[in-house]
């Protein structure tokens, strides 16, 4: 069965060219269900107002990207970081957005097992200040090829692990994102695992090209590449998970182009997953 907008969010950063305000105007007037914030739209306009204007707009403010990136050298750096995600969790309150998702860093120079602890460390000294916001720290594991120098959780294994090492508390979950997580041959018995453990917070999806020309601004619409996103709906859906698909995609190529096509490129390859 194709999917249906009801199922549908997109990150502004998806539409980048955009502003906040006409994300707002341009998903909605679509039909699309879900908005998702990045904190770089609150350097123009406040949270409050930008989460007002998305409900208004019938739009569900589903979450705030991003926080994270805990490890840091020295111990005065990772409590900036963990000030900073403070801020976030604020933000994503006042947004009226329920989840905050982490991208959890890595220190260039120090061990990965030393980054894991700065994060697990980091994460836990956010959760009474997250529980209090009725906010829930979503931890997005990235593909290991930023594992040196974006995070050090790389694998949806290691998300379940850090958040069973902090007791599955209910305001820590993981945002499975398919860019990040695709290849992995235990894929779908971890995203059972996390929902079992109510801990499945998000799941986003783009495409995968060959070959890739930026490790970063170069992911793909949904058809495009070599992710077998059928399969993966199919299996958070069978986990149990009902909330939002929801398209993150950074591409140069997709930013250089018409928004108001690329935004219907987006719906009609959503509905074909």
């Amino acid at each position: 069965m194709n999917n249906t907008l009801e199922q549908l969010a997109i990150h502004t950063i998806t539409t980048r060219p955009w502003s906040a305000e006409e994300c707002i105007a341009k998903y909605s007037a679509a039909g699309i269900s879900g908005i998702t914030f990045w904190r770089y739209n609150f350097e123009t306009s406040s949270p409050e107002s930008l989460g007002r204007q998305a409900r208004e707009a019938g739009l569900e403010v589903v979450s705030l990207a991003r926080g994270g990136f805990f490890p840091a050298e020295t111990r005065l750096k990772r409590q900036e970081a963990i000030d900073d995600n403070f801020r976030a969790i604020d933000e994503a309150r006042a947004a009226g957005a329920p989840s905050l998702v982490l991208v959890c860093g890595a220190f260039s120079g120090q061990s990965l097992d030393e980054s894991r602890r700065h994060i697990h460390d980091g994460i836990a000294a956010c959760i009474e200040h997250a529980q209090q916001a009725g906010v829930i720290l979503a931890v997005e594991p990235l593909h290991p090829m930023y594992a040196e120098s974006r995070s050090a959780i790389n694998s949806m294994q290691q998300a379940n692990q850090l958040c069973e090492s902090l007791g599955n508390h209910p305001n820590v979950g993981i945002a499975c994102d398919v860019y990040h997580t695709w290849w992995d041959p235990s894929l779908e018995e971890e995203i059972s695992r996390a929902a079992k453990s109510g801990n499945l917070t998000a799941f986003h999806i783009c495409d995968w090209v060959t070959p890739t020309t930026d490790l970063l601004n170069d992911r793909a619409l949904m058809g495009e590449g070599c992710i077998e996103l059928k399969k993966l709906s199919t299996a958070v859906k069978a986990a149990g998970f009902s909330g939002y698909h929801e398209v993150e995609i950074f591409s140069n190529r997709w930013w250089k182009s018409d928004q108001d096509n690329y935004l219907s490129a987006i719906i009609a390859s959503f509905k074909k997953i």
